[in-house]
């Protein structure tokens, strides 16, 4: 298998892409261990990847823990991050800006802390790989902050794979993915928004976390890779140029 005795860390692989990418990888022959902040969805999640999965509560925002964790978990491969929490669209004039700060915690700052203390564990030939969106490139009104923390992942990516190399770093820009992050949409709302981002894409179609789990496991798995942005957003952005 292509992973076989690889250790595979996944940050936010409780649910959604995470835990896509962390099946995935189990699958593939890696060692995985998942970390997200829920311990329930931790739980939850081991309950149905392999037994040889581990799992683990980290809170990103939190320093002295994402350095525990891989204290503990010690020499790996490859980490994935996809942690994020739903964002509500919102003015930017509507916001504190200490309210403007938290919602950059966990996906910028969260990744900062991952990518300082994963590095020097990483073997030869291993990869960093973190997760951006495609609104890094095609903003909507009332997401300027996501669009900004999008595009400062995106532009960290590049500065790590020359930083960090010869340690592969990429980013996957994944576009409207069903996940649990779309949950608290109540039906029929829910289908109606998918139908209408669907509508948006050269595919007709919405992603799966699974398709967004095939990308990870590609640039875990081809050495040739590094500095790149890969898109997966079934041709949105493409589609909005027609």
């Amino acid at each position: 298998m292509a992973l076989s005795g690889q250790r595979v860390v996944v940050i936010g692989g409780s649910s959604g892409m995470g835990l896509a990418t962390a099946r995935a990888a189990a699958r593939a022959g890696a060692e995985v261990t998942i970390a997200s902040s829920d311990e329930g969805r931790v739980a939850a999640a081991l309950a149905e990847l392999p037994d040889a999965c581990e799992g683990a509560v980290v809170d990103t925002r939190d320093e002295e823990a994402v350095a525990a964790l891989f204290a503990r978990v010690g020499e790996l491969d490859h980490v994935v991050f996809t942690a994020g929490d739903a964002v509500r669209p919102q003015p930017l004039a509507d916001l504190s800006l200490e309210a403007a700060r938290q919602l950059l915690e966990v996906r910028f700052w969260g990744t900062v802390a991952t990518v300082k203390y994963a590095a020097p564990r990483i073997r030869p030939g291993g990869s960093i790989a973190l997760t951006s969106g495609t609104v890094s490139v095609r903003p909507v009104a009332g997401a300027a902050l996501a669009s900004g923390a999008a595009s400062a992942t995106e532009g960290l990516a590049r500065g790590l794979a020359v930083e960090l190399a010869p340690i592969r770093v990429n980013a996957v820009r994944p576009g409207a993915i069903r996940t649990p992050l779309w949950d608290p949409v109540p039906e029929p709302q829910r289908a109606a928004l998918f139908s209408a981002l669907a509508d948006q894409t050269l595919t007709r179609s919405i992603g799966e976390a699974e398709q967004i789990a095939a990308a990870h496991l590609y640039l875990m798995e081809n050495a040739f890779v590094t500095g790149t942005v890969l898109t997966v957003d079934g041709g949105a952005l493409l589609a909005g140029s027609r």
